[in-house]
């Protein structure tokens, strides 16, 4: 995706609800919650239900409608 956002994290993974906050695409953990319970999150492309999901550098995280975040290495940067 050519309008997503670069979001460094410092371990090799992070979760995704975790991802949401950092990226500043939601505001809270239970807006995580209710955004991925709905179908509102897309990891990759596809709809993902798990607020656990580990994300990876290189996985792009949108929210239908909205903007997206890439998962970067901090090591990358």
């Amino acid at each position: 995706m050519a309008d997503s956002q670069d979001v460094p994290i410092r371990d090799e993974s992070i979760r995704l609800g975790q991802f949401l906050k950092l990226a500043n695409l939601i505001e809270s953990g239970a807006e995580a919650k209710t955004f991925i319970a709905d179908g509102q999150v897309s990891v990759n492309g596809e709809v993902d239900l798990r607020r656990g999901r580990q994300l990876h550098s290189g996985d792009v995280v949108s929210i239908d409608g909205g903007p997206s975040a890439r998962v970067v290495s901090e090591s990358a940067l």
